[in-house]
């Protein structure tokens, strides 16, 4: 009988911390299903965060490196130079990579350092207890914005690929989301196309990924689902803000600022 659904096998057959319903653990499969399918599980090191994907060491049979809180872009900018023959990646979530490592975001991609970054955005601080993160949607309840986040009071919400898009270094940048099948299947080819940029040297890339945090929204899992569907998608649009390969340099979908 053939095969036809399996375990990646640089996904390592251990449960997860997670909490019932987070998307992580969709976006570690898809990743690990472009590593197996590339070939690369020997030749690839990751990168991992401060945040709820502290311990993605503990899921990924590759090379892992834990890296201090929003330094894991300068520490693959290290391992990359000085081994410029293998893949290198981070996993990365809102607070770490666009609150206390936006600078390191910023001037990696700038550099056109030749990782790929993996930006999970869930619009909170899930590690933490659920605080208000860089990304917190305009009117979003969180623990430290109880009335919803007032732009007034706390400015607007940073738009990482739409930023990331315009710096000349940034050879492919897209969002995607992983609430359906055909989403999944978009955000595993915009990370295989992500990982094939490195192979071909072309600069950074980033993928964008619209997850949910039912336990810090107060969610059922299939609510939080809903409210990725209803609020997040219509403010993060999704898609390729810019890809150096097929002449796209900005999206022409804006999302709201208000």
């Amino acid at each position: 009988m053939a095969v036809v659904f399996e375990r990646p096998k640089s996904l390592i057959d251990i449960p997860t911390h997670y909490c019932p319903g987070c998307t992580h653990g969709i976006v570690h499969r898809i990743l690990c299903e472009v590593i197996d399918e590339m070939g690369i599980e020997g030749d690839t090191v990751g990168v991992c965060p401060v945040g709820c994907s502290v311990m993605a060491y503990d899921y990924f049979n590759c090379d892992m490196i834990e890296a201090a809180h929003g330094r894991a872009p300068a520490v693959a900018t290290g391992v990359k130079r000085t081994n410029p023959d293998k893949f290198v990646f981070t996993y990365q979530g809102d607070g770490d990579l666009a609150a206390i490592g936006t600078a390191e975001t910023v001037h990696v991609a700038t550099r056109g350092e030749n990782i790929v970054v993996i930006f999970i955005n869930n619009t909170i601080y899930g590690m933490t207890g659920g605080q208000m993160a860089p990304t917190t949607i305009p009117g979003q309840v969180t623990q430290t914005t109880p009335y919803g986040r007032d732009p007034e009071l706390a400015g607007y919400p940073v738009k990482v690929c739409e930023m990331l898009s315009t710096l000349t270094g940034t050879a492919f940048a897209q969002r995607v989301a992983v609430d359906t099948v055909p989403h999944v299947r978009e955000a595993k080819k915009a990370i295989r196309k992500a990982f094939e940029n490195q192979k071909e040297k072309r600069g950074f890339s980033i993928v964008e990924v619209l997850s949910t945090c039912p336990t810090n929204w107060g969610l059922t899992p299939l609510e939080a689902i809903k409210r990725l569907q209803d609020e997040m998608i219509p403010y993060y649009p999704l898609g390729v803000y810019k890809d150096v390969t097929e002449g796209v340099f900005s999206h022409s979908e804006k999302g709201g600022n208000e």
